[in-house]
């Protein structure tokens, strides 16, 4: 047991010559270090190999992260909320009018506001082949109406038609004091119906007020055409007939019709003829007003027939404004409108 103890001490001896003193602690060090540079190098040589491998990994991450997203916004036309959120940040286009690119979150804010509409208020079912049929529709209706917007836009541009902030809040304020609400309650009804918050709402609004301006200052011939008819209405007797004025210069009024409202409440959504309406004396007759309906913008003259306390009966003449739909079909026409996802604002196939 002696004799294998002293052969295992022998065995882990260290040699002399391997014992670092202060003599050869410097040797030893250099020895050491020489050792860990076969780790080094090769991996300080294959950096820029790593580098590349990145870039190119990188690279093509984006690469198919854009090619999906382009997928899923143009031929899957995806409408969710994420889409609408991806859009809203990053300005990709959704059409072209004459150079004038329209806003693909513009068209998302038209059609999810329908579609959400549709499905909150009215409790349609957007499923099955009927439901298909009813997004068709509302997604041909959103289009045509941001084409409609991007053209207005670019015609400001080109005329320095603008609208102000203020003018936006005061057409909102407008909307709440004739509902005798809360603006509160207004947003609230606006978000229920509509699915828009304030800015959203700030945007369409926007957008109504600017199509607006730019077809009234475009439209000479509309304008002309009112101050000849306020001219003649003005000279005629308070009792004399409208309709018959109107039958009778038919040549030199194009477009121009009569009515009459029968009572309707003073506060009537009818682009401002009641409210013009009821600041009259019975058989008054208006200046010229500048109304709009959901069928578009007209310049108004409106005469009082009747009124009590909360009503009022008036008969009209509207003029309307046609020279803005006129240059935009004319667009169309020329193929200078360019749709890049398969929806018509017009009901045919879409140019890509």
């Amino acid at each position: 047991m002696k004799k294998l103890v002293q052969k295992l001490r022998k065995r882990t001896a260290t040699p002399e010559s391997e014992r670092i003193t202060n003599e050869t602690v410097s040797e030893h060090r250099k020895r050491i270090l020489a050792g860990g540079r076969k780790f080094k190098y090769p991996l300080q040589y294959s950096r820029h190999k790593l580098v590349i491998n990145t870039i190119i990994i990188s690279t093509l991450a984006v690469v198919l992260v854009v090619v999906f997203g382009w997928w899923q916004l143009y031929p899957q036309q995806n409408t969710s909320a994420f889409a609408y959120r991806v859009v809203s940040v990053i300005p990709l286009p959704v059409a072209d009018v004459d150079g004038e690119k329209v806003r693909y979150s513009d068209y998302l804010l038209h059609y999810r506001s329908s579609e959400h509409y549709l499905q909150e208020e009215e409790r349609v079912v957007l499923t099955g082949e009927d439901g298909e049929r009813q997004k068709a529709y509302i997604k041909q209706q959103s289009m045509r109406n941001v084409v409609a917007d991007a053209y207005a836009m670019k015609l400001a541009q080109a005329n320095g038609t603008e609208v102000t902030d203020q003018e936006v809040t005061d057409a909102i304020q407008q909307q709440i004091t004739a509902r005798g609400i809360t603006e509160r309650t207004y947003y609230a009804t606006i978000q229920n119906y509509f699915n828009w918050d304030k800015a959203e709402h700030r945007r369409v609004m926007y957008m109504q007020l600017l199509r607006q301006k730019v077809a009234y200052d475009i439209d000479k011939e509309a304008r002309a055409t009112a101050e000849r008819t306020r001219e003649l209405v003005a000279s005629l007797k308070p009792t004399s007939s409208w309709k018959a004025l109107i039958e009778k210069n038919q040549s030199t009024l194009p477009g121009v019709a009569h009515g009459v409202s029968g009572m309707v409440p003073k506060s009537n959504r009818d682009g401002g003829l009641a409210e013009a309406a009821a600041k009259l004396k019975q058989g008054e007759v208006s200046q010229i007003i500048m109304s709009s309906t959901d069928e578009g913008y007209y310049y108004s003259i409106v005469r009082l027939i009747d009124s009590s306390e909360t009503q009022v009966s008036y008969e009209f003449i509207t003029i309307p404004l046609t020279k803005f739909q006129t240059q935009l079909d004319a667009l169309y026409s020329d193929g200078k409108i360019k749709v890049y996802i398969g929806v018509s604002p017009r009901g045919e196939e879409a140019s890509e």
